[in-house]
């Protein structure tokens, strides 16, 4: 007796794709199996590709097929029972054994004969072929994308797939949110966590209903893909999506992420002040162990010391080692000189605006003249082109008045792009220098080691020195010896300024002077700062 499995697969267990094919197949074999006069014991479906053996589905048929259950398979096409050769290679061993006998499709005529067999082997070779030249065309057409400058993947975080263009575009909920964790955690004093958690409050959340995870948000600080390059292959790619942070800033988050990424290894505390110092003697870096001691009474002290490597091949170091407790109050009190108070903070802060609307009136009248002459010169070129085709002016007279009209008026676009550019191009990193000023104060209050880290970075660079036990910015040159003096790394002229301003305002706070003259004091030369009033 003739006792068939009606089975139906499609290849994606996803929903939303191939909607029609199991609703599809099984009318057609149900219509099939009823007209044929088919004796049914079973229907199974499966939804999972057969490009690969290990279909759970399939493999439980051919086992109730083995175990007598049936003798017959019902399917839409050999192509649903396999598109590889194990899978087929089973099927048709399973006719050589008389296992199976009967194979029927409402599309493809078989017979349990020898050349039944050879056309059947011939259908699962051509499925699988099929598939192998499917895969090859997707990677030619992926690797053709590549080329394009498109990501052939999944947006990340701050991006969506146009499924209309098959391109990526910014995703205005969370691209904003994107570029700010980078601006964050540049400054140094923010952790993956911090990071997560901004994220969350913002609505940011994993697709689980979760909070992203360490690893997720250093991943994506570390995507090229932010700042318009992908990595597809193993290799970069210059992308056409718009990107949201720039390169620099990008740059600044993985100087962060090195700089944090490497401590020293520790039991219990971390040590928090590892690679900020060097040695005031030789000038190698500083570093720190803990020690421990049990007492016979089974109490246990632990001790911090922070000492120079002495990795110096030419120089015996001698310079003693500090203890930590003795250490981190000189940091604080370092940290304390640059400390913005709450009128300097307020009163730069006016200024900064003050000096933006001026900034930006002055450059709307700037361009609206550039754009102006721009125009007039666009007139003149149509004039000229008249008189020429009217036959006013020669040929050489109107090529060489062409050249010039053409070099001014490049000359004028490019300077209003410059101006379009560099708007306000100071006024972003002043600001976020003085949110770092003001948060000096509440790390001082805090045990953020690593924000007090950072902020010292800021200040002093590598120019911190471990000498005689106490912590020295910029030694006096003079009592320093050549190795020392290479070990110096000078900070920019406008940077030391800015810092410097600051530690002499807070003196001149102090002082008699009216509190509006004591806090003018803060003028800075000029860069990315602005220009107060003496």
């Amino acid at each position: 007796m003739e006792r068939y499995i009606l089975y139906v697969r499609k290849s994606t267990d996803t929903e939303d794709k191939q909607v029609l094919s199991i609703e599809a197949q099984l009318a057609e074999l149900r219509k099939f199996a009823k007209d044929q006069n088919l004796f049914i014991i079973d229907e199974m479906i499966e939804k999972r590709t057969a490009k690969m053996p290990g279909r759970p589905v399939f493999n439980e048929m051919l086992g109730r097929i083995q175990n007598g259950e049936a003798n017959g398979i019902l399917a839409w096409h050999p192509d649903r029972l396999a598109r590889n050769s194990i899978d087929g290679g089973q099927i048709i061993y399973l006719l050589d054994q008389t296992v199976l006998n009967f194979l029927r499709f409402p599309i493809f005529q078989f017979e349990n004969t020898s050349q039944g067999k050879f056309m059947l082997n011939i259908m699962f070779g051509q499925s699988k072929y099929y598939v192998d030249n499917l895969s090859e065309n997707t990677k030619r057409g992926l690797r053709a994308k590549v080329r394009n400058g498109d990501f052939p993947s999944v947006a990340p975080f701050g991006y969506l797939n146009d499924t209309r263009n098959k391109t990526i575009i910014l995703d205005k909920r969370y691209a904003p949110l994107a570029l700010e964790m980078f601006e964050r955690y540049a400054k140094g004093n923010q952790t993956m966590e911090k990071i997560a958690i901004f994220l969350k409050e913002n609505g940011a959340i994993t697709r689980g209903g979760k909070l992203f995870s360490d690893d997720q948000v250093k991943a994506i600080l570390q995507n090229p893909f932010y700042y318009g390059h992908f990595i597809y292959g193993g290799e970069i790619h210059e992308g056409r999506h718009k990107p949201i942070v720039s390169k620099s800033l990008w740059d600044k988050v993985q100087v962060v992420i090195e700089r944090r990424g490497h401590r020293q290894p520790t039991k219990g505390t971390p040590i928090a002040f590892t690679g900020l110092l060097r040695c005031g003697h030789c000038g190698m870096r500083i570093t720190a162990e803990t020690k421990r001691k049990t007492q016979k009474n089974g109490n246990s002290h632990t001790w911090t010391y922070y000492r120079c490597t002495r990795k110096h091949k030419m120089i015996k170091c001698v310079e003693p080692a500090v203890r930590e407790n003795i250490l981190i109050p000189q940091l604080s009190a370092l940290l304390g000189d640059y400390e913005m108070p709450t009128e300097v903070f307020a009163y730069m802060n006016d200024k900064i605006a003050e000096s933006e609307t001026a900034e930006n009136a002055e450059n709307l009248s700037v361009s609206e003249k550039l754009r102006g002459q721009i125009a007039h010169l666009i007139a003149k070129q149509k004039i000229l082109l008249d008189s020429y085709l009217d036959q006013d002016i020669d040929r050489q007279t109107f090529l060489a008045k062409k050249s010039d009209i053409l070099g001014e008026k490049k000359s004028l676009e490019d300077s209003l792009a410059n101006i379009t550019r560099n708007q306000n191009c100071w006024i972003e990193p002043m600001r976020n220098w003085l949110e770092i000023a003001k948060s000096i104060c509440c790390l001082r209050e805090s045990n953020d080691f690593d924000g007090q880290k950072a902020v010292l970075l800021e200040i002093f660079g590598s120019n911190l020195f471990l000498i005689g036990k106490s912590a020295t910015p910029n030694p006096n040159q003079n009592n320093l010896s050549p190795e020392l003096k290479t070990a110096l790394c000078p900070l920019s002229e406008s940077h030391f300024c800015l810092w410097q301003k600051l530690k002499e305002t807070k003196e001149k706070l102090a002082g008699n002077p009216p509190k509006s003259q004591k806090i003018a004091f803060l003028v800075i030369s000029p860069g990315i700062e602005p220009g107060l009033p003496g």
